[in-house]
């Protein structure tokens, strides 16, 4: 086999627990929430103001307009203020301070990165590549979002980051969202709620229709309803679940994206957003989007689900439909193969499968292209983010776990008319957990979420024992000479 050097740059990028956002804390006891407001409220106005100014002085340094989410921290509880009770702003600004905390998001971990071109490109000297990264942090309780960061590749392979922010901010969540129909319905289906009560919500909408419409058709339904069945409580409440699900964000253009944190907002996802795999996705008609998958996990469950976004700055948030959308890592092709969507996916946390689809919302019929076959990968197999479109093939950056839960990272190499046939496989990893990586949050593992190819250079970050992230260049050339040995 052609010697492969990977050359590791000098790069590490470390959990950082100073990196913080403000979180609501609210009891769930009505009663406890009405005991800290009414403290408050017998306070003097000048004990107020002088409690408010310590919490701004100690905290505002921290945080973006702070006031302003201290308020709206403050709207959240507001319907807990006595008839009557008129408080000055600064008591309602002190009320919500009492309602929140700070979460730090990378006080376990910073890893699993994936990386794809910036879609602004100006002013970028001639040769060079501005990227942006996308890191999965972890904080306290294992929750994880989903960071950002920048930077630039040489023509010679060399990776620079730009500075990053020390300040951190979540996103509107836009309190109208839209939604398809057809998708829509799709979903309830698979999750057997395909009755009258569904008909008769679904079918008094438009092909799209906002959150507002559905509020109101969802309103109609209970009032006619004669009488209101459990049944009938239990398909709304599945129907306002799959709507919060599909939900959009959208960040002030004005935040760095260092600065731009997805952070878990579906009852789905409460415990974390996790091992987001994004690619630069472009049509047949050469229009543009970056799609991510990602494994949302609420303590129990896992769902695979998706990002969309054009910008960085408007998200659309998606549930994914079909009976193969189950399992981690799945990972999107780049483009359409012959008309259709294709995608990687783990169907049996063994073996590597592909999926083809008219929509890049509904998936069935896995096909298994790849099993384990070396030790190094005896356990299982999957993918380290999306394809990579060469003249050789489609490049797939694999992961694949031996004894000891041992997690290395290998290649294949796809037919680029039929990516179900396998053309070029690596025999011993692409790379391992070195003596100095092999400590960490989970040890002895190295892992990505997805590579970049530049001129002659494949750039892939890599996380090393789940807790901080390195950049790995390799020859292209090289790589494939291996996979076509």
């Amino acid at each position: 086999m052609k010697t492969i050097f990977a050359c590791r740059n000098n790069i590490a990028l470390r959990p950082d627990n100073s990196r913080v956002i403000l979180r609501p804390f609210i009891p769930s006891s009505h009663r406890q929430i009405s005991s800290i407001i009414r403290r408050v409220l017998d306070l003097t106005e000048d004990d107020v103001a002088r409690q408010l100014d310590a919490v701004t002085k100690e905290f505002s340094h921290r945080h973006h307009q702070m006031k302003s989410m201290l308020y709206a921290n403050y709207e959240r509880v507001r319907e807990h203020i006595p008839p009557g009770k008129a408080p000055s702003l600064n008591r309602e600004l002190l009320i919500g301070a009492l309602f929140f905390g700070e979460y730090s998001l990378e006080s376990a971990a910073l890893f699993n990165p994936s990386i794809v071109p910036h879609p602004d490109q100006s002013g970028v000297p001639k040769g060079q590549l501005r990227f942006i990264m996308s890191l999965r942090a972890t904080g306290e309780g294992h929750i994880s979002s989903i960071e950002f960061r920048t930077g630039l590749i040489s023509s010679d392979g060399g990776v620079s980051l730009d500075p990053v922010s020390s300040y951190v901010s979540v996103p509107k969540v836009l309190p109208d969202p839209s939604y398809d129909n057809r998708s829509f319905v799709t979903k309830l289906r698979e999750m057997d709620f395909d009755d009258k009560y569904t008909s008769a919500v679904m079918g008094a909408l438009g092909d799209r229709f906002t959150r507002r419409d559905l509020a109101l058709q969802m309103e109609r339904v209970l009032r006619e309803a004669e009488p209101a069945t459990h049944h009938l409580h239990r398909t709304l409440d599945h129907i306002r679940w799959l709507a919060d699900s599909n939900y959009e964000l959208l960040f002030d253009e004005t935040v760095a994206l260092s600065e731009r944190v997805i952070f878990p907002v579906s009852a789905n996802e409460s415990n974390g957003i996790e091992d987001a795999r994004f690619v630069r996705f472009v049509d047949d008609d050469d229009t543009v989007m970056y799609y991510a998958t990602y494994t949302a996990y609420n303590g129990r469950d896992i769902l695979p689900q998706l990002i969309e976004t054009q910008d960085f700055l408007h998200f659309h948030i998606r549930t994914l439909n079909g009976r193969a959308v189950q399992n981690k890592g799945m990972a999107l092709f780049p483009r359409r193969i012959n008309g259709l969507y294709a995608m990687l996916s783990r169907q049996d946390d063994q073996n590597l499968f592909i999926m083809l689809s008219e929509s890049a919302h509904h998936w069935s019929d896995p096909q298994i292209i790849l099993r384990p076959k070396e030790m190094w990968e005896y356990s299982k197999i999957g993918n380290c983010g999306s394809p990579i479109e060469t003249e050789a093939g489609w490049l797939v950056i694999t992961h694949g776990v031996g004894p000891m839960r041992k997690y290395c990272i290998g290649a294949v190499l796809l037919d680029l008319e039929d990516p179900a046939k396998v053309i070029g496989r690596l025999k011993e990893p692409l790379l391992v957990p070195e003596v100095s990586e092999r400590e960490g949050y989970v040890p002895n593992v190295v892992y990505s979420c997805g590579a970049l190819l530049h001129k002659e250079w494949l750039i892939l970050p890599f996380a090393v024992s789940d807790h901080v992230t390195t950049v790995s260049s390799i020859r292209l050339n090289d790589l494939l000479g291996a996979l076509l040995t």
